[in-house]
């Protein structure tokens, strides 16, 4: 019984898959747009991914720049949240040094293959 709904399904699925491929009326009528845009290429798409990236990423540092400033503010004088917060801000900034060193690198070796 089971196999017979399962089978009766998938015929029917089939017939109108093949209906709707060999209909050209409908077929003229179904436009799908790139979702990418008109004029995309790789080294423009790669852009935008590494524009994207950064704007998280500027966004967890300002995160972490706070909080290690209120880590900072808030020590009331132990040494060892004192050392935290200045060891979170000047992680956060070294990791967007990095990222920005990189994306200049990425940036250069794109613009240097002629893309």
């Amino acid at each position: 019984m089971k196999f017979k709904n399962v089978l009766v399904f998938s015929l029917t699925l089939l017939f109108f898959v093949f209906l709707l491929n060999l209909n050209p009326v409908l077929a003229d009528t179904v436009k799908l747009s790139n979702p990418l845009g008109n004029n995309t290429t790789v080294p423009g798409l790669i852009g935008r991914v590494i524009d994207s990236v950064l704007g998280v990423v500027g966004s967890l540092a300002l995160i972490m720049f706070i909080y290690g400033g209120i880590t900072w503010m808030t020590a009331a004088g132990n040494e060892q949240s004192v050392t935290k917060g200045r060891n979170i801000l000047m992680w956060s900034a070294l990791g967007l040094v990095v990222i920005f060193s990189s994306y200049a690198l990425v940036k250069f070796v794109i613009q240097a293959i002629g893309a």
